[in-house]
């Protein structure tokens, strides 16, 4: 009788043994990352990308969306991030010489481009004359000193002569970020709105626009960077290397934006070891 007691004590601790390693490598194989990323991205990654990754991966997103100057601040000071994707290079390439992210990891995820937009059909023209005439309320930009596409929105109307004008008269209406440029916008707020390409295609009040030549401003090249706290974390390593891959750029390219030439840093993300 004792032996058989032995024996189910035996088997009952190799069976515990095994639920725990079974549980253990499930959470080795499936991690979280938590992200920062820039607002302008917000509908890419929320509507395409982020199912397609943790389908993919088994991993799983934790997102946060916001300004690329707030988001910057808050992971300097100490906020809980793992991966940064901003709509600049300016803040990423600060964190790295901050010391706060990989300097190995940064490289440009995509480059935004800028349009003039209102929800009204009939008062964009195809060549934005319709800033010159000041025949509108207000103008809707992000904060330039903010956000990336707000310098942009700066750069273009300082272009026309435009700037101090409708800021004296107080046309200019300033959200913290381009989403709010844009919702100030489609919720009629304000006439008109400088904001991303990719968001006049995800919006189904379609409106008028003018799409600004890419000359007029600033390249918006926006920068991905591993930050100091993912740095040992398979999950982030994993979507970098995504984020690089055929069908992720595809991806984003379809969805506004200009996709730069391929770096070859997806392969030092493939595996556990690389940057620890």
């Amino acid at each position: 009788m004792k032996s058989m007691k032995l024996r189910h004590v035996h088997l009952y601790l190799i069976y515990g043994f095994h639920f725990v390693l079974a549980l253990c490598t499930a959470s080795v194989s499936a991690g979280e990352l938590h992200l920062a990323v820039a607002a302008n991205f917000t509908q890419p990654l929320k509507q395409h990308l982020k199912q397609q990754f943790e389908k993919d991966s088994g991993h799983r997103l934790i997102i946060s969306f916001g300004g690329t100057g707030q988001l910057y601040s808050q992971i300097k000071y100490g906020a809980p991030f793992d991966l940064f994707l901003a709509a600049d290079m300016k803040r990423p390439e600060k964190l790295v010489s901050e010391g706060l992210a990989v300097a190995e990891s940064l490289f440009t995820y995509a480059e935004g481009q800028l349009i003039l937009w209102s929800a009204d059909p009939d008062i964009v023209d195809a060549n934005g004359k319709i800033l010159s005439t000041g025949q509108f309320k207000h103008l809707a930009i992000a904060h330039p000193k903010m956000a990336p596409y707000g310098a942009a929105a700066k750069q273009v109307l300082e272009k026309l002569g435009l700037w101090e004008t409708l800021r004296h008269q107080h046309q200019i209406v300033r959200g913290n970020n381009v989403s709010q440029a844009y919702q100030f916008t489609a919720t009629a707020n304000a006439q008109l709105g400088f904001i991303a390409l990719s968001q006049y295609q995800a919006t189904p009040k379609r409106g008028s626009h003018w799409q600004v030549p890419k000359d007029w401003y600033s390249p918006i090249r926006q920068g991905a960077v591993l930050l100091k706290r993912g740095q040992n974390n398979p999950a982030a390593k994993a979507f970098i290397a995504f984020l690089q891959s055929d069908s992720a750029r595809q991806t984003i390219e379809e969805l506004g934006y200009v996709v730069p030439l391929r770096r070859e840093a997806s392969r030092l993300y493939e595996t556990r070891e690389s940057l620890i």
